[in-house]
């Protein structure tokens, strides 16, 4: 009886075959993308800005810059949820590091002069995912304007 309900249970702790894991950058880029698509118009100001971005934030050059966004476009369009990619930050990142994650989505949403209620939606979730507190979502929002 103990091992079909160690069976059981065990089917639920395996990963579902529709979820993968992704190393950090490509969630943080994942992440970055699904803010820049939340309006539904793609600008150039945001392309400009997520480039930029990912360069500073991780040091990238031109090259590995567009194979990340390659494969974070993909892993965002086979995504159905941000859990994926919130679970590597959590698991990599400080809750610092996941303020200034979030600070990230901010200036994304902002780069093309307005927020758009589904940005503020999306960057609302992920700081949830991330367990970035209100005081801090706030904070991020503010710090992104300067």
């Amino acid at each position: 009886m103990f091992k079909q309900i160690k069976q059981l249970f065990s089917v639920f702790d395996e990963q579902q075959p529709g979820m993968q894991e992704h190393d950090l950058k490509t969630a943080v880029a994942a992440l970055l993308i699904e803010v820049m698509r939340a309006d539904a118009k793609l600008d150039d100001d945001e392309q400009h800005t997520l480039t930029t971005t990912l360069k500073r934030y991780f040091a990238l050059n031109d090259a590995d810059v567009n194979e990340l966004l390659n494969n974070a476009n993909s892993s965002v369009d086979s995504a159905t949820d941000y859990f994926q990619f919130s679970k590597q930050i959590n698991q990599h990142c400080s809750a610092a590091q996941r303020i200034e994650i979030i600070e990230l989505l901010w200036r994304l949403a902002y780069a093309d002069g307005e927020i758009d209620p589904q940005e503020e939606y999306v960057i609302r979730k992920v700081a949830g995912l991330l367990y970035v507190t209100h005081v801090d979502f706030i904070a991020a929002k503010i710090a992104a304007t300067k």
